[in-house]
């Protein structure tokens, strides 16, 4: 079998999710005796294309050109695609981010491969090809098998750990042959956040709602968050109100989310909400209701005043980490 994986990176360093998606394959390819070949696009520095033989590349495709120096589907699917000819590619693994949902399915269509996004497992290929995705919002599961000789799937952030193999990735310099004739997209402004952990990758996040008051109050969401290292999200009542901004909107027309720790503050849980958290290792609600819906979802919850109740676990946060 031979795996090829796409390693995303941003402004030349190489995103947590690439890091899981190579382990990922690396696992795949030592059950069926293969190689790994993950494929950088854009301009990524020598020694990091080599560190991902550190996660189970054996081989580096990179691919960097003027064409790739702003981010479009169709260019990155154009050359992943190449990539994938190149070395007669039969499992395609990307990883199922806001970059990924662009190119996964592009590549399916120019490869004529069967794809699967959301993939929560390994594959069992005891009798074909099947995986575990998540449906309905996170509220169940389905297995599916893709019966194409060639097949891509998506794999979802945080579902896989990220495994060390030491190996020793050689790195080969690729081109696409692409021009500017052959992209019809083209990027006007890139709009970005800055400073803050992307809660995609996030392992912890601190939410807040409208239990909160107001937007003078979110300073003590952000100190917990700082304190425990973790990134910040809030409801979509918060962002509707323009308390927070957009990006930090999880819930199921905002962000789906997968952290290790869901700490949820002043948010009711209404099912729209709960639909992009609820596939959190951990949830943690606080909440002066004590008959607020997001309780029965929590793992742990607290009945109290958030205002009473924060600084308490500040506090204790910053004591741990003192220690």
């Amino acid at each position: 079998m031979n795996i090829i994986v796409f390693a995303e990176n941003q402004d030349g360093v190489f995103k947590k999710s690439s890091f899981e998606a190579v382990s990922y394959a690396s696992q795949i390819a030592a059950q069926h005796g293969s190689q790994v070949t993950a494929v950088s696009i854009g301009n990524v520095a020598a020694e990091k294309l080599a560190d991902l033989g550190t996660y189970g590349a054996d081989v580096v495709l990179q691919y960097n050109s003027d064409i790739f120096s702003q981010f479009t589907g169709e260019a990155y699917s154009k050359a992943l695609a190449h990539a994938s000819k190149h070395k007669g590619a039969d499992l395609i693994i990307i990883s199922n981010t806001y970059s990924g949902k662009m190119i996964a399915p592009r590549v399916a269509a120019k490869l004529n491969a069967g794809m699967v996004s959301g993939v929560i497992s390994m594959p069992d290929t005891s009798n074909g090809f099947k995986v575990k995705r998540s449906v309905f919002s996170g509220k169940s599961f389905a297995d599916v098998s893709i019966n194409t000789s060639v097949k891509v799937i998506s794999i979802t952030p945080n579902s896989f750990s990220i495994v060390e193999n030491q190996k020793a990735a050689s790195v080969e310099t690729m081109d696409a042959g692409l021009t500017t004739t052959d992209i019809n997209t083209q990027t006007v402004e890139v709009a970005r956040a800055t400073g803050k952990i992307p809660l995609t990758e996030a392992e912890l996040v601190v939410s807040g709602g409208r239990g909160m008051k107001g937007p003078e109050n979110w300073h003590l969401i952000e100190t917990l968050a700082d304190t425990l290292g973790a990134a910040t999200a809030c409801s979509k009542p918060v962002s509707d109100i323009h308390w927070r901004p957009h990006s930090e909107h999880v819930g199921q027309t905002g962000i789906t989310i997968k952290p290790n720790l869901y700490i949820a503050i002043g948010i009711s849980g209404a099912i729209q909400h709960l639909a992009g958290v609820s596939s959190s290792k951990v949830i943690v609600a606080i909440n002066k209701d004590p008959e607020a819906p997001f309780f029965k979802a929590a793992d742990y919850g607290i009945v109290g005043d958030a205002f009473e109740v924060l600084p308490k676990i500040i506090e204790a946060a910053k004591a741990l980490k003192s220690a």
